[in-house]
């Protein structure tokens, strides 16, 4: 989508992105690129982009070349170790998230229980998934998504669902916005990436079990 000129040095700080709205296209919480800055900058190299408004972005950079002959070694990494299944009630549990990997992370998560999970990738799939389930336990909120942001979705729902725990979730925390969310009718709220053990102690406290 390209980014404007003045934001050419900004998307490369922490937390940063081309668009901070609630209903942006797109998801993440601004530390790529940063990452990204810091790898190649301790590498010995730099990293900068061409980027152009409605045409698109080309990012470049360049780092020494110092081969290595070493034989590689395969790193396997697994998100939930260390994290040990804590025994829940069964529920009936909507997972709002736009972004495919996150769903099916959170999903991991809460099937170990046998509950009964449902998805939406917008805020407006998700008012009319509760309004299909109103015995619904507990909706997993994603507070940005595109076209209608979870904190609209959550007033909708509101209006005809008082009862359901509605926990916020987001990847691009910034001060005040726990209180947003509270103030738009969730119960509680928690930032990506998600820890397991918090999110079970969340629903546990929300959902008395």
């Amino acid at each position: 989508m390209g980014i404007p000129q003045n934001q050419h040095e900004i998307i490369f700080e922490r937390f940063r992105q081309g668009s901070e709205s609630y209903n942006r296209g797109y998801e993440g919480s601004g530390l790529g690129l940063a990452i990204c800055k810091s790898f190649v900058e301790m590498l010995g190299g730099k990293i900068w982009l061409e980027s152009e408004e409605a045409r698109g972005s080309t990012f470049y950079f360049t780092i020494p070349y110092n081969p290595v002959y070493e034989k590689s070694t395969e790193i396997h990494i697994n998100p939930f170790e260390g994290q040990k299944d804590i025994d829940l009630k069964i529920l009936k549990i909507l997972i709002v998230e736009d972004d495919e990997i996150s769903s099916s992370l959170i999903t991991r998560m809460l099937q170990n229980n046998r509950n009964e999970i449902s998805h939406a990738i917008t805020g407006i799939e998700s008012i009319e998934a509760c309004r299909n389930n109103p015995d619904l336990d507990l909706i997993l909120m994603d507070i940005r998504m595109p076209k209608m942001d979870g904190l609209e979705a959550t007033r909708q729902i509101r209006l005809f669902n008082k009862d359901v725990i509605i926990i916020a979730q987001t990847a691009f925390a910034f001060p005040g916005d726990k209180e947003k969310a509270i103030e738009a009718g969730c119960n509680d709220y928690i930032t990506k990436p998600i820890k397991k053990s918090l999110l079970y102690e969340l629903i546990n406290k929300n959902c008395n079990i």
